[in-house]
């Protein structure tokens, strides 16, 4: 058996339905659409969700709960991914989207103090739970809040 004799199995491959072209195609005519009504017109059809004039499923449940407009988007990192940077070396928002530590800054970064360092760093970030700036400080590395 060579690459060229290869063909699909029978009944794999299908024409597909070309509607509109002549009586003689078996789809003719009303291109397969019946003979009136909203789905024959062009352009016909319902939006998603319209259930036929009756009140939509969306509009009849209550509203609930209350969205923050003003909200901020503070991203949390743990002490513990900070051992991927050198002995020394300053952590700042710039550096962490360079390791991929985070995919976006959002409104501040703030670091939490789950996992443990042992060689000092400077970290500027835009908050620090206790925890994590007395691991820092122990480990003589210095935190600046910006």
């Amino acid at each position: 058996m060579k690459l060229s004799e290869l063909k699909p199995p029978v009944g794999a491959k299908k024409k597909r339905k070309r509607v509109g072209r002549g009586n003689g195609s078996g789809h003719g005519g009303t291109s397969c659409k019946g003979s009136k009504g909203q789905n024959a017109r062009s352009g016909g059809g319902v939006k998603p969700g319209f259930e036929g004039g009756q009140m939509p499923l969306t509009r009849r449940l209550p509203k609930r709960g209350f969205s923050n407009q003003f909200r901020k988007n503070i991203i949390t990192i743990n002490l513990e991914v900070l051992n991927k940077f050198e002995e020394g070396s300053v952590v700042d928002a710039t550096h962490l989207l360079e390791l991929g530590i985070i995919k976006k800054a959002g409104d501040g970064i703030k670091l939490l103090g789950k996992g443990e360092i042992t060689y000092p760093l400077t970290v500027k970030v835009s908050g620090v739970s206790r925890s994590a700036r007395e691991k820092i400080e122990a480990s003589g590395g210095s935190v600046e809040v910006i």
